[in-house]
């Protein structure tokens, strides 16, 4: 697969997961700095490491939930909290990776991981209501 198969792949599961709006607000978004980490961000993390067909996209994203619970990057798991739920994520495992992450990452993040699940299922909530 070259780089161009390798963006357009990526580009496909980018948007499926995260959705077309986020996805579109990060391509306007884009600035000369940011151009290039969008490229890579596109082909290697979604075209390459999302695509493989060694885990389901499920459990890729419990993965990453608990990596952004343990790298404390919050910004990101919020991101992937909202998006877990286009791959068959429910709430209910939500909660127990964050449970997990309190034994294997620390009691505090997974206090804030719980405060900012809570912020945004609330969010999503009133959204749909």
């Amino acid at each position: 697969m070259n780089d161009e198969d390798r963006y357009d792949a990526g580009m496909t599961v980018r948007r499926a997961v995260l959705g077309d709006a986020h996805v579109d607000r990060s391509i306007a978004n884009r600035t000369e700095l940011t151009a290039d980490f969008q490229n890579l961000i596109t082909r290697y993390a979604w075209g390459e490491i999302w695509t493989r067909p060694g885990l389901p996209r499920h459990t890729r994203s419990l993965l990453t939930i608990a990596m952004m619970v343990a790298l404390n990057r919050g910004e990101e798991l919020a991101l992937h909290l909202r998006a877990a739920k286009n791959n068959g994520v429910t709430r209910e495992e939500i909660t127990e990776v964050l449970l997990q992450t309190a034994i294997y990452c620390g009691v505090p993040a997974a206090n804030s991981a719980f405060h900012l699940a809570e912020r945004i299922f609330r969010d999503e909530d009133e959204s749909s209501a």
